[in-house]
């Protein structure tokens, strides 16, 4: 499946605590790398759950392929994922590597795929789990081999970019169109923020349209800043995520 473009004019979402984020505009091609930029607490992961479908703005419009924001919510959730999302897409640190992915590729052959997909011979379906999981692992550079008890290490063993590329791994299955990932430079070194966007790269340059959230964006991606709201208050968390 292929990248869409997203574009977004006036785009705002407010909550109980104010204005999450306010006035974004932006147009991106397909396989664009998006950078939604800005210090937590600027509503930039309301943002990006509002760019996949996962919340509903209150001001403005965006489109995402041909579906329009706020109110094609559902079309725009088929085509996208999400990774790294505190609170949303949390690993199981008790889980093995292999056993997330296993997991994900079971749900994805039960709930995400056709009624004529469900139908084919168990072989067929057994290999095309296996093939996305391998396609995955090949998008993320994340090599089971070097893991230190292979499919079988804890989610819990793994380093922070081990964990990241698990959990772009783990959207990837579904094939998306849209790839929404969080909290790209959390706690890592220069170096291996420089591997996290190589990555996010080649994401984009084989066709897959990419939301990141960062502190600093890189150079290259198309930049959308929430340091501000429409030139007046900076954003505040929703109540109900608890964070942003």
């Amino acid at each position: 499946m292929g990248g869409v473009g997203v574009s977004a004019e006036g785009f705002g979402l407010k909550g109980p605590r104010g204005w999450a984020f306010r006035g974004v505009a932006f147009d991106a091609e397909p396989g664009s790398l998006i950078a939604v930029e800005g210090p937590s607490g600027s509503g930039r992961t309301c943002l990006l759950l509002a760019l996949t479908g996962r919340m509903k703005a209150t001001e403005g419009t965006a489109t995402v392929g041909g579906a329009g924001l706020p109110k094609q919510l559902s079309a725009v959730r088929r085509v996208s994922a999400l990774a790294h999302v505190p609170g949303v897409t949390d690993l199981d640190p008790a889980l093995t590597v292999g056993e997330h992915l296993r997991e994900r590729a079971l749900l994805q052959r039960r709930f995400g795929d056709s009624l004529r997909g469900l139908l084919r011979p168990r072989s067929e379906r057994t290999a095309e789990a296996r093939l996305r999981i391998d396609s995955a692992l090949d998008a993320t550079g994340l090599d089971l081999t070097a893991l230190p008890k292979g499919a079988r290490t804890a989610v819990r063993d793994l380093e922070r970019l081990e964990a990241l590329r698990l959990s772009v791994a783990l959207a990837l299955i579904g094939r998306p169109s849209l790839l929404g990932v969080d909290d790209t430079d959390l706690k890592l070194s220069d170096a291996e923020r420089g591997e996290v966007w190589a990555l996010l790269r080649s994401l984009a340059e084989a066709g897959t349209t990419v939301v990141a959230v960062c502190s600093e964006a890189p150079e290259g991606a198309v930049t959308v800043s929430t340091r501000q709201s429409d030139g007046k208050e900076k954003a505040d968390a929703l109540a109900e995520t608890g964070r942003s």
